[in-house]
């Protein structure tokens, strides 16, 4: 094998163990936690914070009930 397709192997390898890691994390706080911590950030806002933050609390809440 050249040195491009010992590449192009590792990295669907990669690929694979990628999607298998997301799929096994599914329903879990560690896939919610990007909308939480936008949730946080966008509620330091004053007066309209936590009208801006209610679309990522909802995210969160779907993926992580």
């Amino acid at each position: 094998m050249n040195l491009i397709s010992r590449i192009r192997h590792l990295m669907s390898r990669l690929l694979i163990a990628l999607i298998f890691a997301a799929t096994s994390f599914a329903g879990c706080g560690v896939v919610a936690a990007p909308c939480r911590i936008a949730s946080a950030g966008l509620k330091m806002a004053p007066v309209v914070g936590h009208v801006a933050a209610a679309p990522t609390d909802v995210c969160a809440g779907v993926i992580d009930p």
